[in-house]
């Protein structure tokens, strides 16, 4: 049934969902800024995070409630009745960024319209979109990813799914999976270009262009640091039409049927497909 919210038709307590610096703290907005502070509960992702950062907006709030993602089912319907029965005006911000985006808050923004509440998100700093328009490559259509699973099979079967898409991909990742997770897409995806952005909005913000070949061969010899943005180019359908790895394999079949060895056919098809040949040699050879 479709429901329209027009979000400040009355004066009902509402949730704010406020987005937060992912590192310079100058962009916070003023109007995030006036929200945290006319609001009756800060609901936050760690209060070790959120205290000080309100602090240094001399923002004060007796009530700040701890929602993550161990405790975010139980502690949202808390929330829900501060809204409901208190009529509270709550604010919920997570440790960098958007709530939601990679962080928790969904299921609270969930039972929130369940209970017709209105949500507001207050914009704010993204730490994608920062790392998408830096990046240098196509902006006009992209698909956010966010994490990849922290198993290499499982990651490895994520791409997979990913490699036939024509949007520019962005993925998040975590320092200590950095160096296996750009091989892996090299690997799975081909020597594309691609973009690593890291420590966004800080001192030592870097972005570091170049082919995931390159990339993979830096991160492996140099342990980066700090929060990472991954950006990739899409996949050329154009020049390679296959969707799995059967039609891979069928490929250099019918090249080694006109003649070729089975070397050259993964050469062959390595080149023309854009896809690594040790990715497409260990896939030949599986069976």
């Amino acid at each position: 049934m479709m429901k329209r919210s027009l979000n400040f038709k009355n004066d009902d307590a509402k949730l704010y969902l406020v987005a937060t610096p992912i590192g310079n703290l100058k962009e916070l907005s003023p109007r995030a800024i006036e929200i945290l502070n006319e609001v009756d509960i800060i609901a936050c992702e760690d209060t070790r995070v959120t205290k000080p950062l309100l602090l240094h907006f001399d923002i004060h709030k007796e009530m700040i409630i701890s929602l993550h993602e161990h405790n975010e089912r139980v502690t949202s319907e808390k929330i829900i009745q501060y809204i409901v029965d208190d009529h509270k005006n709550v604010a919920y911000v997570s440790d960098q960024g958007y709530p939601t985006i990679s962080d928790p808050g969904h299921i609270l923004v969930k039972k929130a319209l369940e209970n017709e509440i209105n949500v507001v998100p207050i914009s704010g700093p993204s730490a994608f979109l920062n790392a998408l328009v830096g990046s240098g490559l196509d902006a006009t259509h992209f698909y956010f990813h966010g994490f990849l699973d922290a198993k290499e099979k499982a990651r490895r079967e994520e791409l997979l799914k990913l490699k036939n898409r024509e949007e520019t991909l962005i993925f998040y990742e975590a320092p200590h999976r950095l160096a296996k997770c750009v091989l892996d897409m090299y690997d799975v995806l081909g020597d594309r270009k691609a973009c690593i952005a890291r420590e966004l909005t800080k001192i030592h913000e870097e972005f570091i262009r170049g082919n995931l070949k390159d990339l993979s061969e830096l991160t492996a010899k140099e342990q980066l640091k700090g929060e990472f943005v991954i950006v990739i180019e899409g996949a050329d359908n154009e020049q390679s039409a296959f969707r799995s790895d059967e039609e891979i394999v069928s490929f250099v079949n019918s090249l080694v049927d006109v003649g070729l060895s089975t070397k050259d056919a993964i050469e062959r098809a390595s080149e023309q497909l854009k896809i690594k040949k040790n990715y497409i040699y260990k896939l030949y050879h599986r069976g």
